[in-house]
């Protein structure tokens, strides 16, 4: 059943909604809960935290509907509301909607619009609801991660920054693991898979020594993004301390004689962060995209084993830190023109 607050000092709506809406409440298909104005609404928010959607009118005592809407930004991020008000100029809708209304209704009342309005705002408001559930209620997800952090993806907190998107500034790293899929042609699953978890955690404690992000893993590949003070500073310290883990690591005892090595590329810029991937699959990434994380893959692949390799925008921010060595220019995928890249030293 749905669960629908009016907010509207006319208490005469709440009459005429409950008459136009009678079937549906019958029906237990609705459930409506009425408030006087947005500080009564926040309270039946706190006592019914199941609401599903808000409809509201603007112009009331204590609190109008604009102040609720944007206070249910910020407390209740993934709550839609529509505003249902006389005062129908584009002024009035355009606040509205850049606040974070989902539709505006205007008076006197359409109720067939209304219906039609609450069934749109209601589906996409399920939509979001699933997308959490299958987040929160995924067996895999239980079994692997650790308690707290499925005590945030609980919180109001995750629920607002499930839906945050922004332009930062950071850094983006790709580790690879050269030669592992040689080995992994000719090896039991078993011992590939005890392998490669081993390298992995290796190169996440570094990188989570730094404060790095553990973005995803592709394949035998890692990749991290580093944000805040020093992002790129920091990066590459975690970079050099997976190289020189890596590097104390025995031969292992295959017919291949597999001795781990990695290629890393780093790079640093502007990149878009958000929450990416297919809502009607329900699997979202929270990830970074843009032409500094394909720089940072790209120059991962050209990286030799045993490399860590910068761009020239990268070497001249950290060239007073870090002992570099230049190795020239050369061609990378979807970029125009040569790129002069650094191999940084231990």
């Amino acid at each position: 059943m749905a669960k629908i607050l009016v907010v509207d000092d006319e208490t005469d709506l709440e009459v005429l909604i409950k008459q136009k809406f009678r079937k549906k409440i019958r029906a237990e298909e609705y459930e409506f809960l009425f408030a006087i104005n947005g500080k009564d609404a926040l309270e039946k928010i706190k006592a019914h935290p199941d609401i599903d959607i808000v409809l509201s009118d603007i112009n009331m005592p204590e609190m109008d509907g604009l102040t609720l809407l944007a206070n249910l930004s910020e407390l209740k991020p993934l709550l839609k509301s529509v505003i249902v008000s006389a005062y129908g100029d584009m002024d009035n809708i355009r606040t509205a909607m850049n606040i974070g209304a989902f539709d505006f209704i205007t008076k006197p009342i359409n109720f067939e619009d209304l219906n039609i309005t609450i069934e749109k705002t209601l589906n996409i408001a399920n939509q979001l609801k699933q997308t959490l559930e299958a987040i929160k209620e995924n067996n895999i997800l239980k079994m692997y991660v650790d308690e707290n952090v499925l005590k945030f993806m609980s919180s109001q907190e995750y629920e607002s920054s499930i839906m945050s998107n922004e332009t930062i500034q950071a850094t983006a790293v790709f580790i690879d693991l050269c030669g592992f899929t040689a080995i992994s042609e000719t090896t039991p699953a078993d011992t590939v898979v005890k392998m490669i978890n081993c390298y992995f955690d290796i190169m996440v404690k570094e990188i989570m020594a730094q404060n790095g992000l553990i973005d995803k893993f592709i394949g035998d590949a890692v990749m991290a993004v580093f944000k805040g003070a020093y992002h790129l500073d920091r990066a590459i310290d975690s970079a050099l301390a997976v190289l020189n883990q890596i590097k104390k690591l025995p031969e292992v005892e295959l017919n291949s004689g597999f001795t781990p090595k990695v290629s890393i590329g780093i790079n640093s810029g502007e990149m878009i962060s958000g929450n990416i991937g297919s809502v009607s699959l329900k699997r979202l990434d929270y990830t970074v995209i843009g032409d500094a994380v394909n720089t940072a893959a790209r120059l991962q692949d050209a990286a030799k084993e045993n490399q860590v390799i910068i761009s020239e925008s990268c070497y001249e921010l950290i060239r007073e830190s870090f002992s570099c060595q230049k190795i020239g220019k050369i061609t990378l995928k979807n970029k125009s023109k040569p790129v002069t890249i650094y191999e940084v030293l231990e």
